[in-house]
């Protein structure tokens, strides 16, 4: 295909591009639906994909990675700017000085597009127009990745369209090559608007739109512009005593329920009355202040990148119908008998034969010492948002949502109450930068130690820690304090004396939302202790649930020695990570709590 644009610096970077990597054809996406249906049958002519049953899951496909190449690789992912403080303290993704990162990915990509096609992927994150979008251009190697970004991000000549003549835009440059492990680097320039990525063929480190754009070089992006770019959830809660739908975003690590938020499916009590929770977004939020003074926010995403093991009828039914159709489904098990797919805890019983994620044949007793499952433990689905049956009306909303609450969570056994409201921004600000899970058994063999992961952002800042604290704390400063969204911290995982979690979570989680917004709205009173504001055990509904009051005063109470040996060790993880580079106002709350505990 031709040319779709005019744009000297687009067909710069693809004439740079296809220089470097030599492919025998360029193809342009256009976004058509024809093109898109040839791509498909293409790549399942030559095994690449599977088409799966019409009937069962129309428009769907699984496709295989390398088994080297299963995961998003963080010790092999960098941040290249030019100073290294600018990238620092990264404890995950790591510094590389950018003439040295050019160069060797120039050296590793050179000439590694022979006998193959460069497709060059004209792409909005965010609705085409919106003040909120930004447009990139990806080219790569795979129609894998093609095929991807057409579900998760919008494509097509608009994109070209609205980029103009002279529109700059996002570089992504992708390229299989040999899929060694050894060269495998995700390469972030975000003084460049920049990224490279080579020698991996996985979703996560190949559809840069996502964490590569979304998250590492639009934190940059927003701190240059005065915006954020979170990795949280946005959803909308519809009440009935609301004259409007009340929208929140949520940050949460791994593990955490960020996906079962933000599809939440309330308890029957709460459907009948009328309450419905619309998702506008299941991973990342731009927020930007809006002209109203209010924090407004957007999904930059089309699709949804979920993981697929454990997502069942009962633990996210909206995640599940979402993959119903248009689907691509990548290292799940392959059902041979009626050409469909299965992943472990999609149903109660395992079929009694699949091809496993490797391609071998697979039984349940393959299985049987728990370390050969059918589906990689990792693997995805990228379904079409618009799949979701719980999908905001504002989905494609060009001004995105006014955030009424932020909410950052963890996964704490004790210590950490159900619910507590922050005093302010800035000691909101303080409450996402102590973010923290504590580590199980199985993950490392020690239970308890504490992980930290402020804002659920570690491995996706684009730039210092420090600097990014800072940028909250200046965002706070744009917006009127009765116009900030109030920020909050949930823990759905307190356990009792014997293990067992005392909050039922998932669609009870509601309860705790209906707080929230009451909150908001300042139609119920806290009390405030140590740490913040905390719900008066009677304004948390749990009629109906198995949680007696005693138990919920028990998830309510906040322990000041506890707490005082909290901020013992958060001071120890500042001054370990930040040192004086940690800003002021983060420090103050800081001393405030520890004298709050002494009291």
């Amino acid at each position: 295909m031709t040319n779709m644009t005019n744009n000297k610096k687009v067909l710069k970077f693809v004439e740079d591009s296809a220089a470097l990597a030599c492919p025998d054809k360029i193809v342009w996406i256009d976004g058509s639906v024809e093109q898109r249906d040839a791509l498909r049958a293409e790549a399942v002519a030559t095994g690449e994909m599977i088409k799966l049953n019409e009937e069962l899951l129309p428009d769907c496909y699984l496709h295989r990675t390398a088994e080297n190449d299963v995961a998003r690789v963080e010790d092999r992912t960098f941040i290249c700017s030019r100073k290294e403080e600018d990238a620092m303290p990264h404890s995950i993704v790591k510094w590389m000085d950018p003439e040295k990162a050019y160069k060797m990915a120039a050296d590793i990509a050179r000439g590694k597009m022979k006998g193959r096609t460069m497709y060059v992927i004209p792409y909005s994150m965010g609705v085409v127009g919106s003040p909120f979008s930004r447009i990139g251009i990806e080219v790569t190697d795979s129609i894998y990745v093609v095929l991807n970004m057409e579900i998760m991000t919008r494509v097509g000549k608009m994109c070209l369209d609205e980029l103009g003549e002279n529109g700059d835009f996002v570089k992504g440059f992708h390229c299989k090559c040999d899929v060694d492990p050894e060269k495998r680097y995700i390469l972030h320039f975000p003084e460049d608007d920049t990224i490279i990525s080579v020698n991996s063929a996985y979703g996560g480190n190949v559809l840069l739109g996502k964490k590569c754009f979304a998250l590492r070089i639009a934190t940059y992006l927003g701190k240059k512009e005065g915006w954020m770019a979170e990795h949280m959830l946005i959803l909308g809660c519809k009440r009935p005593q609301d004259k409007e739908i009340k929208y929140v975003a949520a940050a949460f690590p791994s593990a955490c329920g960020k996906t079962n938020l933000a599809m939440l499916i309330p308890p029957k009590e709460y459907l009948d009355a009328g309450y419905e929770i619309q998702t506008v977004g299941d991973d990342i939020a731009w927020i930007r202040v809006g002209e109203d003074g209010r924090l407004w926010a957007a999904n930059p995403e089309n699709g949804f990148f979920g993981v697929a093991p454990g997502t069942n009828e009962h633990s996210n039914p909206n995640a599940l119908a979402a993959t119903k159709k248009g689907t691509i489904f990548t290292n799940v098990a392959y059902n041979p008998e009626n050409n469909t797919v299965w992943w472990e805890k999609l149903t109660k019983e395992a079929p009694a034969h699949l091809i496993d994620w490797k391609g071998n044949p697979w039984t349940p007793e393959t299985n049987a010492d728990g370390k050969h499952p059918a589906a990689h433990p990792n693997s995805r689905f990228t379904a079409p948002a618009e799949n979701c049956p719980c999908i905001s009306p504002e989905f494609n909303s060009k001004q995105g949502v006014p955030l009424s609450a932020i909410i950052f969570g963890g996964r704490r056994a004790t210590t950490t109450p159900l619910v507590y409201q922050s005093r302010d921004w800035n000691h909101g600000t303080f409450v996402g930068t102590i973010m923290s899970s504590e580590t199980t058994a199985a993950a490392t063999g020690a239970v308890g130690v504490l992980r930290h992961d402020p804002m659920a952002m570690k491995p996706f800042m684009g730039y210092s820690v420090d600097q990014y604290f800072q940028h909250w704390i200046d965002m706070g400063k744009k917006v009127p304090a009765d116009k900030q969204p109030k920020i909050f911290n949930v823990n759905w995982f307190r356990q009792d004396e014997k293990g067992d979690f005392m909050w039922p979570g998932f669609g009870d989680n509601m309860r705790v939302l209906d707080w929230i917004l009451d909150r908001c709205e300042g139609k119920v009173d806290a009390q405030e202790t140590a740490i913040g504001y905390v719900p008066y055990a009677k304004d948390i509904n749990i009629k109906g649930t198995d949680v007696t009051e005693e138990t919920l005063d028990k998830l309510l109470y906040v322990d000041k020695a506890r707490w005082a040996a909290e901020a013992e060790e958060i001071e120890k993880y500042y001054d370990d990570n930040f040192g004086d580079k940690l800003p002021k106002e983060i420090r103050e709350n800081l001393e405030t709590l520890k004298r709050n505990c002494a009291e």
